[in-house]
């Protein structure tokens, strides 16, 4: 099996690349790392690629690049996944960081690139915007939730953190509670990207610097209830619903088998689990009733 390690950088698709690269190097804070005629690359200060950028429909995720163990021979890579009947191609030039990669379509149509090695950016020394640590996870929304868990977990190693009830799944591949999420919809797109902050303050750090930038919050800040994680969420002008974060539910050992503990779990130990139908989705926040103000928040 393929164990994926950690996600890399995620392509998202867009009708104006200079608008989005000044938002997401002004906005979210980013770094450009490379920007040719077709194409952009960006990534976190600590030196982790995060997006790369591609012209098309606004609101769309075209790649999603996966890391595996550092050194591992993507000859494996590929006889594995033949093995499962998935067709696949070594390509090279992924990004500035990604010299090769295993390439193949997952269940939903994403085009996934599996790579081994990675070469850390240098920092461009800017001080602009939110500066997240990394690309936390990137859910999305598909008409067969059951049918995407299967390939990521029995193919790429991933593993089920929690279900809410059966159309929402929450997948990790490292301590993370989760890197990619499910949701079911019967018009498959991207639901949000998410990144991480490194604490409570920088989210009211981040709410402010999206305020300067004319950029209202469309959810948040709260704390869910599935990962735990605080959260903010607004939407660029692709329309791309973005997250920031922090104190996600961590996975610190996965032979112990539950999150390490943390004062506003819910169950003692917090394993994963299937939340029933009706689960809220704040713990904390708007999002923490029903009903506010005519709006539906139970997904």
């Amino acid at each position: 099996m393929i164990q994926v390690r950690r996600l890399g950088h995620a392509t998202l698709t867009t009708p104006d690349i200079e608008r989005q690269v000044a938002y997401y190097t002004d906005v979210v804070g980013l770094t450009l790392l490379e920007r040719g005629k077709d194409r952009a690359f960006l990534a976190c200060k600590l030196g982790l690629e995060a997006i790369a950028l591609e012209p098309g429909n606004g609101n769309a995720l075209s790649r999603l690049a996966l890391q595996i163990a550092p050194g591992s021979d993507l000859g494996e890579v590929e006889r594995a996944l033949r093995k499962v009947n998935v067709k696949c191609e070594r390509r090279s030039g992924i990004s500035p960081g990604v010299a090769e990669a295993i390439v193949f379509t997952d269940p939903k149509g994403t085009q996934i690139e599996v790579f081994a090695d990675y070469v850390f950016t240098q920092d461009d020394g800017r001080q602009a915007g939110v500066m997240p640590l990394k690309l936390g996870h990137v859910a999305y929304r598909v008409d067969d939730v059951q049918k995407t868990v299967k390939f990521y977990c029995d193919v790429l190693g991933f593993r089920v953190s929690d279900w809410h009830a059966d159309h929402f799944a929450f997948l990790r591949c490292n301590t993370d509670h989760h890197t990619v999420n499910f949701v079911y919809d019967a018009e498959p797109q991207l639901h949000h990207i998410a990144f991480e902050v490194k604490d409570w303050a920088e989210i009211q750090r981040a709410a402010e610097v999206l305020a300067r930038n004319d950029i209202r919050l469309v959810w948040g800040p709260g704390r869910h209830i599935i990962g735990h994680n605080i959260a903010i969420y607004h939407r660029n002008a692709d329309k791309v619903r973005v997250e920031f974060f922090c104190e996600m539910d961590q996975m610190k050992d996965e032979t112990l088998g539950y999150f390490d503990p943390r004062p506003w779990h819910q169950d003692r130990p917090q394993r994963p689990k299937v939340w029933p139908e009706g689960t809220l989705r704040n713990y904390w926040g708007f999002g923490s009733e029903p009903v506010i103000r005519g709006y539906q928040t139970v997904e």
